[in-house]
């Protein structure tokens, strides 16, 4: 009998970033449906949320507990500078036990938020150095890039992509950008991100007008090259927003506030308390399936963070995006919603009441279009998972070459 083939997943998994969870359970979902034999475990963030949810192993990403805090301390700073180098054995010696690792989605290769090089793109370069190393698959499946400025988080970006064994885009400028970094992209593909996958919430009963509005807000700062003006930044966001969702209720609408990560609580606190009205509400999501079930029972979704435009176009709901990457807006081109556009770093609540409302009005033209990309997004990912099968497992061969090699 063949032994199962040993699959890992990697990522910021499980640490709070529904988004990134998302993409974990759709291809775990593919994995379970595909290759119902493979034995499956994760090296992440949150290990103890991983197992729990989606019942696989889980190890913690980082040896260093305060990985993610700033270190100011002179012990703080030895305990990452240690943690770094255990790092690289943890690591290496993870991979060495699968025969493929696949990191699902998330934007691996960009900076649209704040970024460190020694933070998440050297963990990532560790990984497919040791993939390298010990012949093991190394998969950046249906993942974001972008430009990056930093020079050495670019190098670490561009080292890591060159060593994987396979690579596929949940855009065409993911693809672009890499290729400008000097990486051959000429056979990655390009399909809809991998959240699609997951099962669409079913319709609910039509509201009596006016409907439910869910708007969608995020922790947002800028992204990597604006830390200068990163606090400048925040309060345009999140005063633009808050105008917003003043206008809407004194229109009378319900408003329904979605975050798509834990740090985006503070945002939605500080809404509650600038619109003081029984009109507005906070969700409690843990899952981009409760993000759907919200957005599929509102008239319209305003929204930032990324995997809430995802959840909102694949629950079929016509979306206004407030856009802080390019990703958003290829996004909303995609599923024929470009004109619904706005730029987060400069909200402007009565700019943004005109979208919405010119939104609005075509909104039964709008559901349709979206029910037909949203078939359209079905069929390709189905073409990622072929594709994807193809290259990571053809034959067990690797597998029972690794188990004879281990086997005393």
């Amino acid at each position: 009998m063949r032994p199962p083939v040993r699959v890992g997943m990697f990522g910021l998994l499980g640490s709070g970033n529904l988004g990134n969870d998302g993409s974990l359970e759709a291809v775990l979902g593919y994995l379970r449906a595909e290759h119902p034999e493979a034995s499956v475990d994760a090296l992440c963030g949150g290990p103890e949320v991983v197992t729990a949810r989606y019942g696989i192993p889980a190890t913690r990403l980082h040896w260093y507990r305060g990985e993610y805090r700033t270190a100011s301390r002179a012990g703080a700073i030895a305990g990452k500078g240690l943690g770094k180098l255990v790092d690289v054995v943890r690591t290496a010696a993870w991979v060495r036990r699968h025969d493929v690792v696949i990191v699902p989605g998330m934007g691996v290769l960009e900076a649209t938020l704040p970024l460190r090089p020694w933070g998440f793109p050297y963990s990532l370069f560790l990984l497919c150095a040791s993939g390298r190393l010990f012949g093991t698959k190394v998969a950046l499946v249906g993942v974001g890039a972008g430009p990056v400025g930093n020079r050495l988080t670019r190098g670490l970006v561009r080292r890591s992509a060159r060593l994987a064994a396979y690579r596929s885009f949940r855009d065409a400028q993911s693809r672009d950008a890499l290729r400008e970094m000097g990486v051959d992209t000429a056979r990655d593909g390009v399909h809809p991100d991998l959240a699609f996958a997951l099962p669409a919430p079913r319709a609910g009963a039509p509201s009596s007008p006016p409907g439910p509005v869910c708007v969608g807000v995020m922790d947002f700062h800028g992204g990597d090259d604006d830390r200068a003006r990163a606090e400048e930044i925040h309060r345009r966001y999140l005063d633009g927003t808050t105008r917003f969702v003043r206008a809407l209720v004194e229109d009378g609408r319900p408003v329904r506030l979605l975050t798509g990560d834990e740090c985006d609580r503070s945002v939605v606190a500080a809404i509650l308390e600038a619109v003081d009205s029984p009109l507005v509400t906070a969700a409690e999501a843990t899952s981009l399936a409760d993000l759907m079930k919200e957005t599929a029972a509102a008239e319209t979704v305003v929204a930032t963070r990324y995997h809430n435009l995802v959840c909102a176009l694949k629950a079929g709901t016509p979306t206004l995006a407030l856009s802080y990457a390019a990703k958003s807006d290829a996004l909303m081109d995609r599923m024929g919603l470009a004109a619904y556009c706005h730029p987060a770093r400069e909200v402007d609540a009565d700019r943004l009441l005109e979208q919405f409302r010119a939104l609005e009005k075509r909104s039964a033209e709008l559901r349709r279009t979206l029910a037909e990309r949203n078939l359209v997004a079905a069929r390709q990912l189905q073409e990622q998972f072929t594709a994807l099968t193809a290259a990571l497992f053809p034959t067990t061969d690797h597998a029972q070459a690794r188990t004879r090699q281990e086997t005393p």
